[in-house]
């Protein structure tokens, strides 16, 4: 009988699939690659104008932050909210707004680091004629990191700026942009310039029945079945400030050429290729 027990014991040892094989390994470092999460916009819920969110980072227990980057066009804003256990902010680019119920608003910049306490209500964005992004990183409460709160209103938002108390004055507003088509063509077409960027910019990409990141794969797609390598550039920087992924951009081509035809969809993956390479600062609409 012992014999018989012994047998099994050594058969059970070597059999495939045991010590470990097939186990997910807890220690093996973990990547997530550029252009392979689904950037998304920010819920008109929470959110006052155009907001892209990128997640750079999830929350893998024991850890409990998490980090997004966050890109808010002029005006655009965060409502009221708080964090259980806080939030750090590290603008990236641009000038931004941050305020604490009950306190002035203060400006932030480029490389400026912005620590919010847990529980206090605060709202941040982006200046009225500068576009601001920022890292946001911040940690779960049993399972819940935010607690949402009213919007911001147009006279919050506008509200006097705070001095700052190392004597840097708040800097001067920003000069809007110009728009795309004065940008492109405005000094040899002025008039085509004025007519496009007014109607075609103006009205039509700005009509709520159809969202912008729509606007721009029904645009983009338009312009690969034309082979418009030129204007395709210019709405494929567009779409990915509208929140159109690498990865999608890719499926879009990939569904095309059979459509479309081969050469075209070559084409649009070089254009696609360059300019999603680019970080957003050189890409030119």
């Amino acid at each position: 009988m012992k014999k018989l027990v012994l047998t099994g014991v050594l058969l059970v040892g070597t059999l495939p699939g045991l010590h470990g094989q097939g186990t997910k390994d807890e220690g093996a470092i973990k990547i997530w690659r550029s252009g392979t999460q689904t950037s998304r916009q920010g819920p008109a819920e929470h959110f006052t104008g155009a907001v892209r969110v990128d997640p750079l980072f999830e929350a893998i227990s024991p850890a409990r932050a998490a980090s997004s980057l966050v890109s808010f066009e002029a005006g655009a804003r965060t409502a009221w909210h708080t964090h259980p256990l806080g939030q750090m902010l590290i603008v990236t680019t641009g000038t931004g707004r941050v305020q604490r119920w009950g306190d002035p608003v203060e400006e932030i910049r480029t490389g400026d680091v912005v620590w919010i306490p847990p529980g206090q209500k605060h709202w941040h964005g982006a200046a009225p004629g500068s576009g601001m992004a920022h890292i946001a990183v911040v940690e779960q409460l049993n399972g819940q990191s935010v607690t949402w709160a009213d919007k911001v209103t147009d006279e919050q938002y506008a509200g006097p700026i705070a001095k700052e108390k190392e004597g840097r004055e708040p800097a001067a507003p920003a000069q809007p942009k110009p728009r795309p088509s004065q940008q492109a063509m405005g000094d040899f077409a002025p008039k085509l310039a004025s007519i496009t960027d007014d109607v075609l910019y103006g009205d039509i990409w700005e009509r709520p029945e159809i969202s912008k990141r729509d606007r721009s794969i029904i645009t983009v797609a338009a312009l690969i079945a034309m082979n418009r390598p030129d204007q395709l550039r210019s709405h494929l920087g567009r779409a990915r400030d509208n929140g159109v992924t690498q990865a999608e951009v890719v499926e879009i081509i990939t569904h095309l050429a059979f459509y479309a035809g081969w050469p075209n969809a070559v084409s649009a993956i070089a254009v696609a290729r360059d300019v999603y390479a680019k970080p957003a600062s050189e890409r030119s609409r």
